[in-house]
């Protein structure tokens, strides 16, 4: 009798034991930085929204880490002779996560949303290129387009272009968000978490091949770093630049950096003394060595750059130099009735290291061609009521555009909307080169536009870009199939333990 309960207890502990071991883990955690203010993508205006974005919804068009199109939602496009009319071939047999059919009237109701005023969402003016939308079936959009646009299926990478259901209200779907996604939306606290599960019904095939992702509101670098090598999460959304070195030495941690068109520059008012003479505007970029730049600021983690066009990009110029120049800056500050320089304050945000950090370097590089910098820090809560596009000259950084034009035309065209709130800047030959590569149709026609645009840009200046920033994730050894993305969101379709 002993015998046969000991033999059941080992029965027992056995059955209990082996499912254990062999049950794989299928539950990811990663950080966000910030609170998720929207759910719905098309009003989200932080990198955190475009996350949850890429988690819950589908575009029509998507991009690879390797910078490549693919289609999503949509399975071809093909455009007529001069570019004006897109069609796309929309996918069959996708489903939102309430159950509803994807067809064309949802793109046809995204579309309308973007461009309502009321939402005021960020790709309003890209939402406005299009003249019409045609659904001649179910599974077929026809964008008729304002002007001629060669670069349009890029642009429905953007992040706000995720489609929505036609017949859920945006009360709804701020709340609950519903898409095509390969996650559905389970709950979210502010300050805490995020949480979404697998997607049952996905498109594609044997995806996702997790159960649950979790996102954790964890602001605090050290906090996170900590919570890396514990085990406790397994993704840092993120990573500090400067605890990329110390994270790449670890056994346990893959550390992956990548190059973006992520930037910072320098803002001088066009419009406002001593900046509306551009022999100024080009002393102090002459002065600039952004080399040391990236050093001192980014620690090796970015590149030197003409304009938002980064260095591995095919379009950017080679030719034009980069080094400072600071005999150059003396001569032209002379000429513009500065011979013994100026003294001029330099707005920076509080909580942007990169920033903070270049700063103090442009301190000591301007000094030499006889501009006296006084730093003033602001508190980033402070930012936009007191010194973006109010202040003569501050630092400011933005996030990669889908596409050159995008990166380029709302900076530098007299009528972008970035430059109206920025430098207040405006050259007829920038504008002309601007307007000639938005309507190219061909990639040799585009990239002599472009090239043409860096060699005027570091000859009118409306400001100074200083570089592109690399962007890091941090994760467990044991994660596969997961890579950083150069627009800094999390693509876990695939990602799996092992």
């Amino acid at each position: 009798m002993k015998i046969l309960l000991g033999l059941a207890l080992t029965v027992s502990l056995a059955a209990m034991t082996l499912p254990a071991q062999a049950q794989k883990k299928d539950a990811l955690v990663a950080t966000l930085n910030a609170n998720v203010n929207s759910l719905y993508p098309g009003r989200g205006t932080t990198a955190e929204e475009y996350n949850v974005g890429m988690l819950l919804f589908n575009g029509l068009v998507r991009i690879t880490e390797d910078l490549k199109l693919e289609p999503e939602l949509a399975t071809e496009w093909s455009a007529n002779a001069d570019a004006t009319e897109w069609t796309f071939k929309l996918r069959d047999g996708v489903k939102f996560h309430n159950g509803k059919a994807f067809s064309a009237e949802d793109v046809v109701h995204t579309f309308a949303w973007l461009a309502d005023p009321q939402l005021a969402s960020r790709a309003r003016s890209t939402a406005e290129m299009v003249k019409s939308i045609e659904t001649p079936d179910p599974l077929t959009v026809k964008f008729v387009l304002k002007q001629p646009y060669g670069s349009w299926p890029e642009m429905l990478i953007e992040r706000h272009l995720k489609i929505v259901p036609k017949g859920v209200a945006m009360d709804d779907i701020l709340v609950k968000p519903v898409g095509t996604g390969p996650f559905v939306f389970e709950s979210y606290t502010p300050g805490d978490k995020l949480t979404a599960t697998r997607n049952p019904d996905y498109w594609e095939a044997g995806l996702p091949k997790l159960s649950r992702v979790t996102l954790r509101i964890m602001p605090e670098d050290a906090a996170k770093i900590a919570a890396l090598n514990a085990g406790d999460i397994d993704i840092l959304w993120n990573v500090p630049l400067e605890a990329i070195k110390e994270l790449s030495d670890s056994k346990t941690i893959k550390l992956d950096s990548v190059p973006t068109g992520t930037w910072d520059g320098i803002v001088m008012k066009n419009d406002l003394k001593p900046f509306d003479d551009v022999r100024v505007r080009r002393a102090v970029l002459k002065a600039l060595d952004k080399a040391q730049l990236v050093q001192f600021a980014l620690f090796g983690q970015g590149a030197p750059t003409h304009s938002p066009i980064p260095p591995n990009h095919p379009f950017f110029d080679k030719d034009t130099p980069l080094k400072a120049d600071i005999p150059g800056a003396r001569k032209l500050l002379a000429e513009a009735g500065y011979p013994k320089g100026f003294e001029i304050t330099l707005n920076v945000p509080v909580g942007r290291p990169t920033r903070e950090r270049a700063a103090v370097a442009i301190q000591q590089m301007l000094r030499p061609a006889g501009i006296n910098v006084k730093l003033e820090r602001v508190p980033y809560s402070r930012w936009s009521a007191t010194v973006a596009g109010k202040a003569p000259f501050y630092m400011d950084g933005y996030l990669s555009r889908p596409t050159v034009d995008t990166a380029t035309y709302p900076w530098y065209h007299s009528g972008g909307s970035w430059n109206r709130q920025m430098w207040n800047f405006k050259s007829e030959r920038i504008d002309a080169v601007l307007d000639r590569g938005r309507l190219a149709t061909s990639e040799a026609e585009r990239k002599e536009q472009y090239k043409l645009f860096q060699k005027y840009a570091v000859e009118d200046v409306p400001g100074a870009v200083m570089y592109v920033i690399n962007f890091a994730t941090a994760y467990r050894d044991s994660l596969k199939d997961y890579r950083t993305h150069p627009y800094s969101w999390m693509d876990l379709r695939k990602a799996n333990f092992q």
